[in-house]
């Protein structure tokens, strides 16, 4: 199977882009590009796919991704038309500054850094808010101030030791091997149809493999197998509904596509490691106001 490779545009007066990006959704192809990406979130919330790794993302997230990891922000829609995502993007490729730049010693330490971001980096820590400053200075600057700050905001990275790595069991040379039109038909029909049921017949038919074949195509790729994808995907919904509603447990079970609430308290369980009454109650005590 093979990701979608995409083409990040260059420009001829800039080195490198930086970009603020204010858009219904982010765009749901799977995809990988050379170019190392930090991803500032500013708005918006939903579910990331980064190499095997599949969470919630939402405001506030700081992720770094080195070059050639599949990844895709699949945007939870509104009706309001007020309602959007936004961010501050920086696509930086490792040759951009030079063939040699990353092997000299004063580098190795960024060099490093975009070694381990192949696997995906959520930036935590004082350093979080230090790199989006120096990203929103960027943006402003012209000229060689732009080089400055890159330089800073890798620098400030390489001595961060407070971050959490999104896909450790991520196989960079995988993506060589993906599919791309089979996994976003199957990544765009669960997210379009996760309520409803959704049977490994019907997965089948849309890849266009056999059952038995389907099922190892999926767990090759994703390291889980469809349903417990699809639980995940069905799950992540249900987290959103309870902190965000005053539904009942019943009906958010419903709307999330579980057959029934024993079958929903039960992988509810399996995957937070908590009950829905425990999981808003420890949600609002840790956020709310």
């Amino acid at each position: 199977m093979k990701a979608k490779f995409h083409q990040v545009p260059k420009t001829s007066d800039h080195t490198f882009k930086i970009r603020h990006d204010v858009l219904p959704h982010f765009g749901t192809i799977w995809h990988y590009h050379p170019e190392i990406e930090l991803h500032y979130l500013i708005k918006g919330e939903g579910i990331r796919f980064i190499g095997e790794n599949i969470a919630n993302f939402e405001k506030d997230e700081l992720i770094l991704l080195g070059s050639n990891i599949p990844h895709t922000w699949k945007c939870n829609l509104k009706s309001d038309s007020e309602y959007y995502v936004e961010a501050l993007v920086l696509h930086f490729h490792p040759e951009s500054l030079g063939h040699n730049f990353l092997s000299l010693p004063e580098t190795l330490k960024i060099q490093k850094l975009l070694t381990l971001a192949r696997q995906g980096l959520i930036i935590q820590g004082h350093s979080k808010q230090k790199v989006v400053k120096l990203m929103n200075k960027m943006k402003e600057s012209t000229g060689i101030n732009k080089i400055v700050y890159l330089l800073k905001i890798f620098d400030l990275l390489s001595d961060n030791a407070e971050y959490e790595i999104i896909s450790p069991n991520y196989a960079g040379s995988s993506s060589n091997n993906f599919d791309d039109e089979r996994i976003n038909k199957i990544f765009n029909y669960t997210f379009n149809n996760f309520q409803d049921n959704i049977t490994l017949e019907k997965m089948s038919e849309l890849s266009n493999l056999s059952i038995t074949s389907f099922c190892r195509f999926f767990k090759n790729l994703t390291q889980k197998s469809y349903y417990d994808f699809l639980t995940e995907i069905r799950i992540n919904h249900a987290c959103r509904l309870l902190i965000n509603s005053n539904m009942k447990v019943g009906a958010i079970a419903e709307e999330s596509g579980f057959e029934n609430t024993s079958n929903f308290y039960r992988h509810f369980k399996r995957f937070k490691d908590s009950t829905p009454s425990t999981f808003k109650k420890d949600y609002l005590n840790d956020f709310g106001e």
